[in-house]
């Protein structure tokens, strides 16, 4: 005698020509354009973790700058061979990714408009900028930007010049080399102005800077403020090897 056959089998047969919703079953460009609208770091850069497609598709030069060294190949679109470049070459609100491996001289190069850089290793000591000796400083900013997983290093002078917009540290490493001129050598130097008569409570685009998660070695200060901001909301987490710091340099309120 025939056995029945379960009855659950249509049911099953069905499912599997129904609609999957499964966010893999999209196709390249949907996914990079959901890509676009997360924010650089944390998310975006951790979306090239979960698998090889997605490794592709989030490190896109259509989402990203890259700079690297190594290629040789300079026609490939979006990678450059020196930060100096991709800044140059990049439009406002683009994120440049910096290659993990050896090291990017960095020299007094300017950032006149809203963008992001990010090391592209896994600790911010994979990826390192050097400011040479002579050089006021490694990057000097004069727009609202973001630096993320990189490790800065100035052998004189200063790491980071801060002139105006908004600037976000997040999980970096600031060294100051030690030398007989340490008095001169500052992780941070700002000189941006605010009028007294604008608040910081109703601007949003009030010049500041905002450090989180990032060690500071080295130096006279960690922060030399020589305009109208000042160093508020300091908080500091000692570990058996380095101290972790956090606080913002902002007009007083």
């Amino acid at each position: 005698m025939e056995e029945p056959k379960p009855k659950f089998r249509k049911l099953t047969m069905h499912s599997k020509n129904s609609y999957d919703p499964h966010i893999n079953n999209l196709d390249d460009g949907c996914l990079m354009l959901i890509f676009s609208f997360l924010s650089p770091i944390p998310d975006r850069y951790n979306t090239a973790l979960v698998c090889r497609r997605w490794r592709f598709l989030a490190c896109h030069p259509r989402l990203w700058l890259r700079v690297d060294r190594s290629v040789n190949d300079l026609s490939q679109p979006g990678v450059y061979p020196s930060i100096e470049t991709a800044v140059s070459a990049a439009r406002p609100g683009d994120t440049i990714l910096i290659a993990a491996g050896g090291i990017h001289r960095t020299s007094n190069i300017q950032i006149k408009k809203p963008l992001c850089l990010v090391g592209a290793g896994e600790l911010p000591d994979d990826t390192t900028l050097i400011c040479s000796h002579g050089s006021e400083s490694a990057l000097e900013f004069l727009s609202t930007c973001k630096l993320a997983n990189l490790t800065v290093r100035a052998e004189l002078g200063c790491c980071l010049l801060h002139r105006s917009g908004r600037l976000t540290i997040d999980g970096c490493i600031l060294q100051c080399e030690s030398n007989p001129l340490d008095h001169l050598s500052h992780a941070i130097i700002t000189t941006a102005t605010t009028p007294d008569e604008i608040s910081p409570l109703l601007n949003k685009t009030a010049d500041c800077v905002t450090v989180m998660r990032t060690r500071i070695e080295g130096g006279a200060k960690a922060v030399l403020t020589s305009g109208t901001l000042s160093l508020q909301q300091v908080r500091v987490i000692y570990t058996r090897t380095s101290l972790f710091f956090w606080f913002n340099v902002e007009q007083h309120r």
